[in-house]
């Protein structure tokens, strides 16, 4: 199997982030973003998925955190595409139903290549802690 590890970088007139991924990973992260709720949530991919994530982000959070979020997915989607090269010896498709403490969480993967998310999350507040999750 090849090394499958890859870095990006994306530079906007709002941001600047560098992701490094290690998809053989032990689950380390090294996340720096400027927002505790999302590095917590990034910080959970790794954990469980066992990928050493780094990810260093500065963006425009005096304005709000919409352009640090969408560019670190952006990066980050493109480093785990390049990290996954050829797709030799993964499955395409994968799920998991994961019990929190009051909720249920349902992933599911696709590595066939096509975009798409659906995100269906009611919030009972519009923050977790300074973190805006509503719509």
């Amino acid at each position: 199997m090849t090394d499958r590890k890859a870095s990006r970088t994306r530079e906007t007139l709002e941001t600047r982030i560098d992701v490094a991924v290690n998809l053989d990973g032990s689950g380390t992260a090294d996340i720096a973003t400027g927002l505790p709720f999302f590095e917590h949530m990034l910080d959970q991919v790794a954990r469980h998925g066992r990928i050493d994530i780094r990810i260093a982000a500065r963006g425009d959070l005096d304005v709000d955190a919409h352009h640090t979020v969408e560019d670190v997915g952006i990066t980050f989607g493109q480093a785990i595409a390049e990290a996954v090269g050829d797709k030799r010896g993964i499955f395409r498709y994968g799920h998991a139903y994961i019990p929190l403490d009051e909720a249920l969480s349902r992933v599911v993967v696709d590595f066939s290549g096509r975009p798409g998310l659906e995100y269906d999350v009611a919030f009972s507040r519009a923050r977790v802690g300074t973190f805006d999750v509503a719509s």
